[in-house]
């Protein structure tokens, strides 16, 4: 069993994969007169989070460019950055606008994540991308190379990463607080949008069942099935349906399924809640315990059809033991399920929402920072005095964590210092997005509703299921190395 040794300054960096580094309490302050304020923005996938990404990036930058499939959100920010061009897909403002761009902000759905990024990868642009950085296992370790070989500063949208009381939490368990971890929980309430088997929805299917609900009235059959194809011809002088398939396979549109959020639950486009919250709820124990290198993830779900996520899930990997920890298991619970009640009593873990706990030899801390020892007793963490960790850059005045993760990325840019960055794509969001996204290859294979499905055996080096001869569902190769349709280019994994 490897021995647990509190981390030095050097291991702690080299684990983090950070460049910077502060005693608690010793705040960096950036100098906004070294921006000149030079950066020019893009951001591509303005709806949702990209709004909010775009509007704080626009704080430190000039944005110049915006780009949506979704004509009216276009339409609506563009009134907010009047200077700025406008664009449908984002290929034509590459074409147009490379020279004159030097960051952009990526907040589409998750199937266009890695074309976006690598396209603006290869052009040497700075990136900030959402969460999870891509919808399948090889984009995300594919990104991280471009970012590497392009020198740029990157920075994923979890936006958690930049508060202080995360890295303290962080650096308590590096520092052994915890003493050697050995096990994980994590729970979140997602998915809040629809999944489960047989929600694919088409004219023709659609013109059956309505006929087949009103065979007494054929004429109010009539007027239903007019009425749904007129909002659909509506949906799409909004939509650009084309262009927000992206390199997914074609399927016909159908309201309400895919735009604008619903797109999360469909296999084709998003990544169910491991996807969703995984970056979020696993951050601080993915980087606390090292939990690197899975070599086994199997799960239990409540059934699925091979095009939309199933309702609820749990996934448990395995970690082999490393030179700071021995083995570890972490268990995600999804919508909400109940833990073991002896786990909730010992370590006062709540009953019902999230929860992320990090369990090691000498007691358990949640993510909220409450430390119970193994007797289920309060716990005292460790002093300021025996912790270091990167202080995030701060603004005087904004106490927004998600405008302060920008700040860290514009900081980087600023300096020509991409490790600033504490979600940078080669050292984090890409090996943390790989651990998550295992999970799901777990989750393809149990598609047989409340039986343990196929355990997945995983090598992360070379991105490979090495029992793959054994298992009988096909299509995992997909979630691992997709290939692109539609004309788009093909990334490299």
């Amino acid at each position: 069993m490897p021995k647990k040794t509190i981390k030095s300054r050097r291991s702690f960096l080299k684990v983090t994969g950070l460049g910077y580094l502060a005693a608690a309490g010793g705040f960096r302050r950036v100098a906004r007169a070294s921006a000149l304020e030079g950066v020019a923005v893009a951001g591509i996938g303005i709806g949702g989070k990209g709004s909010g990404d775009i509007h704080h990036a626009g704080r430190y930058g000039k944005v110049v460019a915006l780009c949506d499939v979704d004509r009216n959100l276009l339409a609506g920010e563009a009134q907010n950055f009047p200077d700025a061009r406008s664009f449908i897909d984002y290929r034509e403002l590459f074409a147009e606008m490379g020279d004159k761009v030097d960051a952009v902000t990526v907040g589409t759905a998750d199937h266009t994540h890695a074309p976006i990024t690598a396209a603006a990868l290869k052009l040497k642009k700075h990136c900030y991308t959402q969460k999870p950085l891509t919808r399948t296992i090889g984009e995300a370790r594919a990104l991280g190379r471009l970012a590497k070989e392009n020198g740029v500063c990157t920075q994923m949208g979890n936006q958690g990463s930049n508060g202080i009381k995360f890295r303290q939490l962080v650096a308590q368990i590096q520092a052994g607080a915890l003493g050697e971890v050995t096990e994980v929980i994590a729970r979140t309430n997602r998915p809040i949008w629809p999944q489960g088997p047989d929600r694919r929805m088409t004219l023709e299917r659609f013109i059956e069942q309505t006929k087949a609900e009103n065979a007494d009235e054929p004429e109010l059959a009539d007027e239903e099935i007019a009425e749904k194809k007129k909002q659909i011809e509506g949906a799409l002088r909004q939509l650009s349906w084309s262009d927000w398939l992206g390199p997914a396979a074609k399927r016909e549109f159908w309201p309400g399924l895919y735009h604008s959020f619903v797109w999360r639950g469909w296999w084709d486009f998003g990544t169910g809640s491991l996807g969703d919250m995984g970056c979020h709820e696993l951050n601080l124990p993915f980087t606390g315990a090292s939990l690197r290198h899975p070599s086994s993830v199997v799960a239990m779900t409540s059934g699925h059809d091979f095009d939309s996520f199933p309702a609820r899930s749990i996934c448990r990997y395995q970690f082999p033991a490393n030179d700071s920890r021995g083995p570890v298991t972490l268990t995600w619970y999804d919508a909400s399920q109940a833990l073991d009640p002896e786990l909730i009593e010992k370590y006062h873990l709540p009953e019902k929402g999230w929860v992320s706990a990090t369990i090691g030899t000498k007691g358990c801390m949640t993510s909220d920072g409450t430390f119970i020892d193994r007797d289920g007793n309060a716990m005292e963490p460790l002093p300021e005095s025996a912790l270091e960790y990167p202080v995030p850059p701060r603004e005087d005045g904004t106490n927004d964590g998600d405008q302060l993760h920008k700040l860290e990325w514009f900081t980087a840019i600023w300096e020509g210092k991409p490790q600033l960055c504490w979600s940078n794509f080669p050292d984090h969001a890409g090996p943390l997005t790989e651990m998550v996204l295992l999970g799901n290859l777990a989750v393809w294979g149990a598609s047989q509703p409340d039986v343990w499905g196929e355990e997945i055996q995983w090598d992360d080096r070379t991105l490979t299921i090495t029992n793959l001869g054994d298992l009988k569902t096909p299509g995992y190769e997909q979630l691992i190395r997709p290939v692109y349709q539609n004309g788009y280019e093909q990334l490299e994994m």
